[in-house]
């Protein structure tokens, strides 16, 4: 007798999203969308046309992340193409150098662009950092007027006022590259004329003065020291500076708290003994006036000297718009939300191609903290209007409704029929809520008879509902039957309230 063979075990794969991934369901990817429209027109009102590339580069071409013999996909998603490296794009800058190096001799100058989409960082995740995140650049390239760099600010105030962003509730922070070259000067650490001397200690400096906020100044000091020993038993090596070599740039470091006037006047002293800084503090100057003339409320654009992230990268004026509101972290303390957007001016990134300088100024406004920032300040997460939802309650009578939707949709309305288990009218309801839907459209054997249709103001119900008694909403005028004839126009005048 044949012994009967077990069941092999099906292998079945685990159903979950990549780590540093996340899926965008309805609500979230509708108001993405939607941000980045309200984003468009503003590049758009600007004056800046659209640019899309490939989310796929030359690994060369990208900069930031050259290729590695031991580590090619250091920081990018890449792999081989015969002979050549590809990767995926890490921002859209990058895109953009090779853009205006390749069409050079068609493209007007100074170029103007906005690009907006997906970009990809092969980089630890972690609580609000992903591997794949929406970026909305704009840009000009060709022009070296700081007038540029000046209109980067305004545009960036105007999106997050386009946002909903308070004044009260965001600052544009602008710093300049030169000052701090000049400020290195006085200290020693680079020649005058040669800021590019000594590359690693100026990114060693770069990257302490970048933790003020989170050491203070006695953590910045010993970073710029010999280094500093943490509470955890974790060393980091320093900066090797002297004391002398210190103090300047603590000087520079630590001028908040003062008007901007107040600020410059003293960045020329600190610097005017050298050319580049001197250049960088007439350049902040000129771009505040340029920014004052566009703008009645200077309050929301800040000199801030602890601005330093990527200065390693710009080569001139840098700005960051910050949203100053407190949220909850993980742990539940009370912090600062931060970033939203960061740029500045690279006049040596298109230069990588064509072996001469072009000038080039940007920003670049992060969509998903934008959209934790709009839901942080609310109770419940972003909503977006729903379809109007025309439900079942005979299913023998699927066509009619199909012919109600349809006019709905004719009619500009977004619309739809439910298409599940319509036995359950409760679950009708729930299936409207769930979608926010604002409307639903009922239509029984009694009302068809009548020639007429139950309309339910889903929205107004819901806020009835926050105060009222359970009596005190059913009597209220949240419904109303009205003829079949003239359904889209009162569908139309709910909507429109």
């Amino acid at each position: 007798m044949v012994a009967k063979s077990k069941k092999q075990k099906i292998a079945r794969p685990k159903a979950e999203t990549p780590q540093g991934f996340q899926d965008y369901f309805g609500e979230t990817h509708k108001f993405r969308v939607q941000m980045m429209n309200d984003i468009a027109e503003v590049f758009n009102k600007f004056g800046f046309d659209p640019l899309e590339t490939p989310a796929v580069e030359y690994l060369d071409s990208l900069g930031k992340f050259l290729p590695d013999l031991d580590r090619p996909n250091e920081g990018v998603f890449a792999w081989k193409d015969e002979e050549k490296w590809l990767s995926l794009r890490y921002d859209m800058t990058a895109p953009l150098a090779r853009v205006a190096a390749q069409y050079r001799n068609t493209l007007p100058s100074p170029y103007r662009r906005y690009a907006m989409g997906p970009v990809w960082r092969n980089e630890k995740p972690g609580p609000g950092r992903f591997r794949q995140f929406y970026q909305c650049d704009a840009d000009t390239v060709g022009s070296s007027n700081v007038a540029a760099d000046a209109e980067m600010a305004v545009l960036t105030s105007e999106i997050l006022d386009v946002m909903g962003m308070a004044k009260k509730d965001f600052l544009i922070k602008i710093n300049n590259r030169k000052i701090l070259d000049g400020i290195l000067v006085v200290a020693g650490v680079l020649e005058e004329g040669n800021a590019e001397s000594d590359s690693e200690t100026r990114g060693a400096i770069f990257r302490a003065m970048d933790k003020l906020d989170r050491l203070g100044s006695k953590g910045v000091r010993q970073l710029l020291g010999k280094g500093r020993l943490d509470e955890s038993g974790d060393y980091t090596k320093g900066a090797e500076l002297t004391g002398s070599q210190i103090d300047p740039i603590m000087n520079f470091l630590e001028l908040g708290n003062q008007s901007n006037t107040e600020i410059l006047d003293k960045l020329r002293d600190l610097v005017a003994e050298t050319d580049v800084g001197s250049e960088g503090v007439y350049e902040l100057n000129e771009i505040l006036d340029c920014i004052n003339a566009q703008n009645s409320d200077m309050e929301n654009f800040v000199i801030d000297t602890s601005i330093v992230r990527g200065l390693d990268y710009y080569t001139g004026p840098v700005l960051e718009a910050e949203l100053t509101f407190e949220i909850l972290d993980e742990k539940g303390r009370r912090k600062r939300f931060g970033s939203v957007a960061g740029g500045g001016r690279y006049d040596d990134l298109v230069k990588r191609f064509i072996g001469q300088k072009v000038p080039a100024t940007g920003v670049s406004i992060g969509i998903d903290r934008l959209i934790a920032a709009r839901e942080s300040r609310q109770a419940e997460k972003i909503k977006v209007r729903g379809p109007v939802l025309v439900t079942v309650m005979d299913r023998h009578r699927m066509a009619d409704y199909q012919k109600m939707v349809a006019d709905l949709r004719k009619a500009g309305i977004k619309s739809e029929v439910f298409l599940g288990n319509a036995r359950n009218f409760g679950k009708q309801l729930k299936y409207a809520d769930t979608r926010n839907c604002p409307i639903a459209i009922i239509q029984g054997e009694e009302e068809r008879n009548k020639g007429v249709v139950l309309i339910k103001d889903l929205e107004l119900g819901s806020k009835i509902s926050e105060t009222a008694s359970l009596d005190e909403w059913k009597s209220r005028d949240w419904q109303q039957e009205v003829r079949v004839e003239n359904l889209i126009s009162t569908i139309k005048e709910i909507l429109a309230k």
